[in-house]
């Protein structure tokens, strides 16, 4: 692959996190503030994406395969996000916000798809090259954080003053720069034939079905979309958690668990050699409860640590399970079923499992709502802890041995 192109891609994916990470946690504190929602309000928001997930494959599937070039699609998409994104910014009104937030994520979620694809046509060895593309998206991700935190719109004064509006603009404006630029990256024309039939069993992946007759990965095929309930309670509420309690610059401290992620992705070859499948999964689930009770008792002042290593946890927490899960699903699969079995638990988990983990968390935390803008937070956080800790053990206990040789 040339060095040019290399960059482009890089600097695509950079601008494609760089979107979602500069809006997406922090609008668990925007929404409450400034708009004055529930936690029924903000699951609304926050459900969105597990929709624009359940739709995305359709508009893969039935588009971009079939009928144009992959990097015009992201293109349009980015810049119809755009459009809703500077909408998000003005709307007044919970009830005006949450349509422009569904529209935005249907628009958006495909994209990752896209981006992957545009990735792969340009490589000879993608299981060589594309982690090094790929590690700018997390980049991104951290750069927005701290873009967000360096200009203060996430401190209490931000926050009051209504600045975390100044996200959205900021959002909306790379989601232009990336729409234009996507229109000069390299040409990735249609997978599929337009004349092929498809059916909805190839778009969402039902083929792979078939792989839940293994007793293993039937558990651990539950055990993904169960544990994705506790995993919403961390994108939905753990910016409204640290603003609330008056932790300094959340944005920046939460980008702790990006540059953790990238750690531990390097370091998760050593563990799933040394302790095997069962064992790596099983560290990841508890990671989740670890974090949830280092959330419940910590706070802002001289606890605040116990808030940091939680944070500091996502490497683990997310790793160690989503991404030792992807590798197991593309050994379960073989080649003829790997990208519908890829498919299939992408949507079990990010679409399903995240869609029911938001509506469970935003009626927990308004079920512990003690004054406006002030919850019990340690009861908040106990479920997640407490529901990770059953899957965990049930997981353990059910889910044999398995021996699964890792592929750089």
């Amino acid at each position: 692959m040339k060095i040019t192109t290399k960059i482009q891609l890089s600097f695509m994916m950079f601008l494609e996190f760089f979107i979602w990470g500069g809006w997406f946690v922090t609008m668990g504190l925007y929404l409450p503030n400034s708009l004055k929602a529930t936690g029924v309000d903000i699951a609304t928001a926050y459900s969105s994406q597990s929709w624009g997930a359940i739709i995305a494959p359709f508009i893969i599937g039935l588009i971009a395969d079939r009928y144009f070039n992959a990097e015009r699609v992201l293109g349009i998409l980015h810049l119809i996000g755009a459009f809703l994104m500077f909408k998000m910014a003005n709307a007044g009104d919970i009830s005006v916000f949450v349509p422009y937030v569904f529209g935005y994520m249907i628009a958006y979620m495909p994209t990752l798809a896209l981006v992957n694809s545009v990735s792969f046509n340009q490589m000879k060895d993608p299981s060589r090259e594309f982690a090094f593309v790929r590690v700018f998206g997390t980049i991104g991700w951290i750069v927005a954080g701290l873009t967000i935190s360096i200009f203060g719109w996430d401190s209490v004064q931000g926050v009051q003053e209504g600045q975390l509006r100044n996200t959205f603009l900021m959002v909306a404006g790379a989601s232009t720069l990336l729409g234009l630029f996507s229109f000069t990256l390299p040409k990735t024309p249609p997978r599929v034939d337009k004349n092929k039939r498809i059916s909805i069993a190839d778009i969402i992946g039902l083929d792979a079905l078939k792989l839940l007759k293994d007793r293993n990965y039937l558990i651990f095929f539950l055990a993904s979309v169960l544990i994705c309930i506790p995993l919403a309670f961390y994108y939905q509420h753990s910016g409204q958690f640290l603003g609330e309690i008056g932790m300094s610059n959340p944005a920046a401290n939460m980008s702790i668990g990006q540059a953790s992620e990238v750690l531990f992705m390097l370091l998760l070859p050593f563990f799933f050699r040394r302790f095997g499948f069962k064992k790596t999964i099983l560290v990841g689930m508890l990671a989740w409860l670890v974090r949830y009770l280092l959330f419940a008792y910590g706070d802002a002042g001289e606890l605040a640590f116990l808030l940091i290593i939680g944070i500091a946890l996502h490497g683990i927490c997310y790793d160690f399970f989503f991404v030792s899960g992807q590798i197991y699903t593309d050994t379960k699969a073989g080649e003829k079923y790997k990208s519908a079995a890829q498919g299939l638990i992408t949507l079990a988990t990010y679409g399903v499992g995240m869609l029911i983990g938001f509506w469970i968390a935003g009626a927990i935390t308004d079920a512990n709502l003690i004054v406006e803008n002030e919850h019990n937070w340690a009861r908040i956080w106990r479920f997640p802890a407490l529901f990770a800790l059953g899957v965990a053990i049930l997981y353990g206990i059910l889910f044999t041995n398995e021996k699964i040789e890792y592929k750089e």
